[in-house]
């Protein structure tokens, strides 16, 4: 198992320096600066380039900058969102904030789909099953920034239950509702994947084996059939919580929410290099742990595939 894990780690480190090379080069590569301001004279523009280092040659400041990343995890100052601060004070205050409500969100529609997956597959073809199907196919079809817009109008302005935009000293009452919005589409993948693949599981000869020798059904599903259709679902899991990060710009925009998606849309407006790098990275730094976590989970839940990849 730990040989398992180590090679999965150095794949993760290496992927992780290609992926911070690219987003150097393509920004580089960008046209715009992040010194726009038209009231700007040409000789403040040069001055603000030496400030920064910028007229360096690119290999120079490639070096400088991947040893600061690297070995200070710093990625440098903002240039005009706020100028001089540093871009890791930046992500830290809103960082929190995005990461909080991304967790409850994944927390809530993994519960919530799993069990609706497993109440349509063990009632497959009945009433259940196809309410079932019919929230699935509604939950990805919309996109959560419209269910956002309906609990917010709904909810929030009109019953007044919850407040319709964030607000920092009600942190997790007015963090219900962008939460509910995200868990939407992961409720609907989840229960989707979930269904199917315990369909399959419980249509299996082992699991027809247990229910001929006596086994108590509840006993069969829970213990041997869930964990089986569990692989699928962990593996869609991934790329969803990252899904969760990257498709809550919008939402973020909708309720007010001071966190990392309103900060990379800003960044991103007004050309802040060093920001827009900074989140770019954290979005594939976690996408790369949570494929590593998965990696982990595979093995734990099924022995076979870690002897198949050579991990004893």
């Amino acid at each position: 198992m730990l040989k398992y894990i180590r090679k999965r780690l150095i794949i993760s480190i290496l992927t992780l320096f290609i992926i911070l090379t690219v987003l150097f080069l393509l920004l580089e590569l960008m046209p715009g600066s992040p010194f726009n301001d038209e009231k700007l004279s040409d000789e403040q523009r040069i001055m603000l380039y030496e400030k920064y280092e910028l007229g360096k040659p690119l290999y120079i400041r490639y070096i400088s900058y991947l040893k600061n990343v690297i070995l200070k995890g710093d990625f440098g100052n903002s240039y005009s969102i706020q100028k001089d601060a540093a871009v890791s004070d930046l992500l830290k205050s809103r960082l929190s904030i995005s990461i909080k409500i991304g967790i409850q969100s994944l927390m809530l529609g993994s519960f919530i789909g799993l069990i609706l997956g497993i109440v349509a597959a063990v009632n497959k073809n009945t009433k259940w099953d196809t309410i079932t199907t019919i929230f699935a196919v509604i939950g990805i079809s919309v996109p959560s920034y419209v269910f956002a817009l309906g609990l917010s109008y709904f909810l929030g302005y009109k019953l007044k239950l919850f407040p319709f935009t964030y607000d920092i000293y009600q942190s997790f009452k007015s963090s219900l509702l962008p939460t509910i919005a995200l868990s939407m589409f992961v409720i609907a993948t989840v229960a989707r994947f979930m269904r199917t693949e315990l369909v399959e599981v419980l249509g299996s000869e082992y699991i027809t084996l247990a229910e001929a020798k006596g086994l108590k059904i509840r006993k069969v599903i829970f213990r041997h059939s869930v964990r089986n259709a569990l692989i699928p679902v962990i593996t869609v899991l991934g790329p969803i919580t990252v899904s969760l990060m990257t498709g809550s710009l919008v939402v973020e925009r909708i309720f007010g929410i001071p966190g990392i998606g309103d900060l990379l849309v800003t960044a991103i407006s007004v050309n802040d290099f060093n920001v827009v790098i900074s989140i770019a990275f954290f979005y594939s730094m976690f996408y790369i742990l949570m494929m590593l976590i998965i990696d982990i989970l595979y093995g734990v839940i099924d022995p076979r595939i870690r002897i198949a990849k050579g991990a004893n």
